[in-house]
């Protein structure tokens, strides 16, 4: 079994989640007592979010790639950001190291292929709905055709996250406003939703959505079981 590197912290919540679901994995896979060999560096949260609202990315990137270098000196075999906005300095933070970095957008696209969908509804961090270079990828690498919420929306969604989703509230208003959003990009043709954030799994789910939907969390955590257990080098 290889050994996750998981940077955590971006939040907490989200990255108890990777933390459970990446051995609740290994677990249903293996059987018995088995469970992840994992490391997890978890940065200040408060630093990063003031870095991020600043537009201060090269500060930002400064402390993923120090996180990155921790996790490899510490024997990780291969890097798992536990976010989707952090995945903006993606390429710097694996420019830093020698093991590879496993990008959350990608299992997420492969997964969404799959199923014959091409059209997607995309909620996120404002950063991550607006900034192409989550968007992006899934355009350029994967042949999606991305939708995100109206201005407002985009808004509302991102409040959420930052006021609520990331100090562990889970409040049933903000529910009410995530559904009808997400009916929103349904009716703007959406075949599926891809929750892009870490956090949003907190608060939405299957249940809530007229159209299939993409935790990004859970497939991210899936994926680096998967190649934690994948016998090639």
């Amino acid at each position: 079994m290889k050994t996750i590197g998981l940077i955590g912290g971006l939040s907490w919540e989200s990255s108890a989640e990777y933390y459970r679901v990446i051995n609740e994995t290994v677990r249903g896979r293996l059987g018995g007592l088995a469970s992840a060999q994992s490391l997890m560096y978890t940065v200040n949260f408060a630093e990063i979010e003031r870095y991020q609202h600043a537009g201060e990315w090269d500060r930002a990137t400064a402390v993923m790639q120090d996180a990155a270098q921790r996790l490899e000196r510490g024997g990780a075999d291969f890097l798992v950001i536990c976010s989707n906005t952090m995945h903006r300095m993606a390429g710097e933070i694996e420019a830093s190291v020698s093991i590879p970095l496993l990008h959350i957008a990608d299992p997420t696209a492969e997964q969404i292929r799959a199923h014959a969908f091409t059209r997607v509804g995309l909620l996120g961090t404002a950063f991550t709905m607006e900034q192409d270079f989550y968007t992006g990828r899934l355009r350029e690498k994967h042949g999606l055709d991305v939708i995100v919420p109206k201005k407002a929306d985009r808004a509302a969604v991102h409040r959420v996250i930052y006021e609520e989703l990331v100090q562990g509230q889970v409040k049933r208003e903000s529910k009410a406003e995530y559904v009808r959003i997400m009916q929103a990009l349904a009716d703007r043709g959406a075949q599926c939703l891809v929750l892009g954030c870490t956090e949003i799994m907190l608060l939405v789910g299957d249940q809530d959505s007229p159209v299939p939907v993409f935790d990004t969390t859970t497939l991210h955590a899936a994926a680096a079981v998967q190649r934690a257990l994948d016998a090639s080098p």
